[in-house]
């Protein structure tokens, strides 16, 4: 991975002007923000930044607003929970440019801290206009980028900025970078990928990536049953692309080519219903009914999965093993993740998980806090994973 500058590489930064890009992209319910872990991520960058006196203005945009400012939108609603997290008092400014921003920027003393209105508020942000850039900076002396999730975007406030103004990676983005390069950049080997989720049609990408750079790719969740289809396994009314058999027969050949193993299922949970606690029984995958459909990996699979695991050096996750939301097709995912947790505990697994989904299920297995890194990133990591350039990274590593 290209080299970039973080935190470290700031001297003395007492009354600077340092606009830093965050995730403030938070669920919001009755006007008060429901999960605080986006804003818990990026206190540990703000707070340093105050705490060196710097004048810490904060850049975000929130939901997708289409037609200009509206109250639904409006990062105002974010402060009070900001300032819960921080313990530290935020100003807001109604606007991200002209004098609304200038006047509140002009009013700060050094350690304080500002948040500025929803960038996307203004249709030149997704445009990354220039002149809107130069807008941007000229609020500002540094610039740290602090928003991973928003790496994948090649807008003002995520790449823009990079390229008029000194750019620094904060310490999240620092971290995930980091993590991110044990997990594909330069992994310690043997390295296995576990994929799961609904649909391969949104996954080939990632898919034909995965396989030239690990040693194992275990499949799980509907996807893994058009694998099996397209190996002529019959499975019943599963979820199933069967129209993408040929992209899976070839993506199993590039992983042959490529030396890496493909772990489909051996059996099966399957039932008639897709329902909480519907009857259900364990079925190898060639004994599918025609009746039922597959929503778990059967606990067969289950140890050929968590041997797997424990031959591991290194475990890239994105995607469960099964519908996990329900029980008990819950079963497979909680046990690979709590074994993978184990192994990382033990120090012999570096693991990195990511992916909306992923977090959800790690979650509900009780291990999120126990593997190496859990990216809350979304689009930005399953793009790391499909090997796609991040525009927002890329320009921190070119400004080094």
């Amino acid at each position: 991975m290209p080299a970039f500058k973080t935190l470290d590489d700031l001297s003395d930064i007492s009354g600077k002007r340092v606009l830093v890009r965050v995730d403030l992209n938070v669920p919001v319910a009755d006007g008060k923000v429901s999960d605080t872990t986006r804003i818990e991520r990026v206190a540990p960058t703000i707070l340093e930044l105050s705490k060196k006196g710097a004048k810490v203005i904060l850049l975000a945009h929130f939901g997708r607003p289409k037609d200009g400012p509206s109250a639904e939108f409006s990062l105002e609603q974010i402060v009070p929970a900001v300032e819960k997290v921080l313990g530290h008092a935020v100003s807001f400014a109604p606007d991200c440019i002209g004098a609304p921003a200038a006047d509140a920027i002009a009013r700060m003393q050094a350690g304080d801290i500002l948040l500025l209105e929803n960038t996307r508020f203004h249709k030149a942000e997704e445009k990354n206009d220039a002149e809107f850039i130069k807008t941007l900076a000229a609020n500002g002396d540094l610039y740290v980028n602090d928003a991973f999730s928003a790496a994948h975007r090649a807008h003002a406030s995520t790449e823009g900025l990079a390229r008029h103004l000194p750019a620094h990676a904060g310490r999240t983005m620092q971290a995930e970078l980091e993590a991110l390069e044990k997990g594909l950049g330069n992994p310690a080997r043997p390295v296995v990928a576990i994929v799961g989720g609904a649909k391969v049609s949104s996954k080939i990408d990632l898919l034909m990536n995965l396989v030239k750079k690990v040693d194992a790719l275990v499949i799980g969740g509907g996807m893994a049953n058009t694998f099996l289809a397209a190996r002529g396994v019959n499975v019943g009314k599963s979820l199933c692309e069967h129209d993408l058999a040929d992209t899976a027969k070839q993506i199993m050949i590039e992983a042959a080519t490529a030396g890496c193993a493909i772990v489909l299922p051996e059996d099966g949970v399957v039932a008639r219903e897709f329902k909480a606690n519907a009857p259900n029984e364990v079925v190898s995958v060639d004994q599918i009914p025609a009746d039922a459909m597959m929503l778990d990996v059967g606990p067969k699979s289950v140890e050929t999965v968590n041997a797997w695991i424990s031959r591991a050096a290194t475990l890239v996750w994105n995607g469960p093993l099964g519908a996990f939301e329900i029980a008990p097709f819950d079963a497979a995912t909680v046990a690979a993740a709590r074994h993978a947790a184990e192994c990382t505990k033990a120090g012999k697994l570096t693991s990195v998980a990511g992916g909306g989904d992923t977090v959800a299920a790690l979650n509900h297995a009780g291990v999120a806090d126990d593997f190496s890194y859990v990216s809350t990133a979304g689009g930005a990591f399953l793009e790391w994973m499909e090997g796609k350039v991040l525009p927002g990274v890329a320009v921190l590593s070119a400004r080094k």
